[in-house]
């Protein structure tokens, strides 16, 4: 009787969509389901083989069951409309309930995320989101959970990009030319890799494909739908320990080409010259096509020279060259400063490293470890500052505002006037959003 006038009691209520459901399963689901699933599916009639008479509360063990009925009672499936008049409000409130009772028990079993697939959006009633919405409903303003977006394949390699080609400013005068900023190409094979050192090559044995072979490359590693814009939806994605791996062995050849430059990629020294028949006179005999000592790179230094190369020059290890780089390279990859905490924690991971394998080893799988920070593959909407609004809502600002607005226009690091307006405190209000996505777009 009790469950009964519990579940009689939400009925009366306003729905709010977004908010608890109050009850649990003795006070309010059990009784959802005598009034309106028993008829069917009891201990005497079990259409489907479904007998919910017996079911419990919802947990890990029959998980798979309240899925079943939560797509069932939201897709208006289940009860029957011959069955039973459940009014739209009762649906959305027990769907509710049942979603947070799976993301409740699920949390650490891998999570429920089925109510967020974009193709569930096709399913809901029409006149919901195009009529009139039914006495009882009470809306409140929209906001979006906090959470963080992993990058894209394409922002990630450019990202990448940078630290180790140079490509020239933006020509008004020839707007087709590529220019920085602009996204990596596939290659001729529809492959997205990152090519070192192709902006010093003069020579190589063979053809094309002998040429795509001998230079060395790292293919995307992040991966996603195909889909882009609207369609693709990067709050799904993750970086597997797979994909951490092997971002690890790839950020160790990053830094070593931004420390040597070619130096790094050739077996013979006579490969760095502006005369190729230097490494004729010694280059080994023999069909070499497709091999790193195919190509003959000039003296010419166009890569970006940073604290990288600088620490790697010069003999021994200081704190100051140490933090330097570990700044410079933290920003490259995250679009944003390290905290003193981050830098001091980096620091001390590269001193380790450094202390165990020496300088020339160390060095590089300290810093690799900068290329698997958080911000690095993801990018955080989590709000954690910021005073909230009456409903609650708390806008995003600072670094993660001016990021939010770089990531929609860039694949790059901010300019200049955006990372003022942050450091300034000047990117928090919409009329901040206003004014940089105007100037930008200027």
């Amino acid at each position: 009787m009790v469950a009964v006038l519990g579940a009689a009691a939400q009925a009366a209520e306003t729905y709010t969509p977004g908010e608890p459901v109050q009850g649990d399963f003795k006070t309010y689901a059990r009784a959802f389901l005598e009034n309106n699933c028993f008829d069917c599916h009891d201990g005497d009639t079990t259409k489907g083989d479904l007998n919910l008479a017996e079911l419990g509360p919802v947990d890990e063990t029959n998980a798979a069951v309240w899925k079943s009925i939560w797509a069932q009672v939201t897709l208006q499936e289940m009860p029957p409309k011959k069955k039973s008049e459940v009014g739209i409000i009762d649906r959305l409130r027990f769907s509710d309930w049942v979603v947070a009772e799976l993301q409740r028990v699920m949390q650490d079993k891998g999570g429920f995320q089925a109510h967020l697939d974009p193709n569930k959006g096709n399913f809901i009633a029409h006149d919901l989101l195009f009529g009139t919405l039914p006495k009882g409903i009470r809306l409140v303003p929209t906001s979006s959970p906090a959470r963080i977006w992993r990058v894209t394949p394409q922002e990630h390699i450019t990202r990448l990009n940078e630290l180790i080609n140079t490509e020239p400013a933006y020509d008004p005068t020839k707007p087709g030319l590529r220019t920085r900023g602009d996204v990596v190409p596939t290659n001729h094979g529809g492959e997205l890799k990152l090519y070192f050192g192709t902006d010093r090559i003069i020579r190589w044995e063979g053809g094309t494909v002998a040429y795509a072979t001998a230079v060395k490359s790292v293919p995307v590693v992040l991966s996603s739908a195909r889909k882009h814009g609207l369609e693709n939806y990067p709050n799904f994605y993750t970086v597997n320990s797979s994909e951490a791996t092997q971002i690890l062995g790839k950020a160790e050849d990053i830094l070593r080409y931004m420390a040597y430059g070619p130096e790094s990629l050739i077996g013979f020294p006579e490969q760095i010259t502006d005369d190729p028949k230097t490494y004729d006179k010694i280059k080994p005999k023999g069909d070499i096509r497709g091999t790193p000592i195919a190509i003959v790179y000039n003296t010419k230094i166009v890569r970006p020279m940073t604290p990288i190369h600088a620490l790697m020059k010069e003999e021994g290890v200081t704190d100051e060259r140490l933090r330097s780089a570990i700044d410079f390279l933290f920003e490259a990859v995250t679009f944003r400063p390290p905290t003193e905490k981050e830098a001091a924690d980096y620091l001390q991971i590269v001193k380790t490293s450094i202390d165990k394998v020496g300088k020339k080893d160390g060095a590089m799988m300290g810093l690799s470890a900068i290329f698997l920070d958080r911000d690095a593959l993801f990018r955080p909407e989590l709000a954690a500052t910021g005073k909230p609004d009456p409903h609650g809502r708390v806008m995003l600002q600072d670094w993660e505002l001016g990021l939010a607005v770089n990531h929609a226009l860039s694949y790059i690091q901010p300019d200049a006037q955006l990372r003022k307006a942050i450091a300034e405190g000047r990117m928090r209000t919409r009329e901040d959003v206003r004014r940089e996505v105007t100037r930008m777009l200027a």
